[in-house]
């Protein structure tokens, strides 16, 4: 089979892209939390939910939505399956019955023993250590801070 190659130079090879190798290394590593979150019975997703509700217990569905940098829409069927899996309760807030407060159920604040494991698991799992880890994070929340500032 003969491939045409419109890319003579390689000036967009796949491999050499920031936006490839923070995407695929993105997929990677969640894949490496679905095996640390298997024994919690949890997504991902699910997962940094319940990281912003251990901060703050009692959020307002928008403002978990606002931590995980997602929309209502998005966050609010997350919340649902966590409350099926027994871990959150939602009640109307009693300042404005058309806002809805998350809160963790005894459960739910059990398995924050369990995932004060994951951070290590996960490190242990990619092969970056906690200074790395710090490193990283840093580098890519500057680069987060730039887009916003830009936009």
């Amino acid at each position: 089979m003969k491939f045409n190659v419109t890319d003579k130079d390689g000036l967009l090879r796949i491999e050499d892209q920031l936006c490839f190798a923070l995407y695929s290394t993105s997929r990677a590593i969640t894949k490496e939390y679905a095996v640390l979150l298997d024994t919690m019975g949890v997504t991902y997703p699910q997962y940094l939910a319940m990281m912003v509700l251990w901060q703050r217990d009692g959020l307002l569905v928008q403002e978990i939505a606002a931590n995980l940098e997602v929309d209502q829409a998005t966050a609010t069927p997350l919340i649902q399956r966590l409350e099926k899996l027994g871990l959150v309760t939602r009640q109307r807030s009693p300042e404005d019955e058309r806002k809805v407060q998350v809160f963790l159920t005894p459960k739910g604040k059990k398995y924050y023993k369990t995932a004060l494991s994951v951070p290590d698991g996960l490190g242990c799992a990619i092969g970056v250590d906690q200074k790395q880890a710090k490193r990283l994070i840093k580098e890519l929340n500057g680069i987060k801070a730039f887009i916003r500032r830009k936009n």
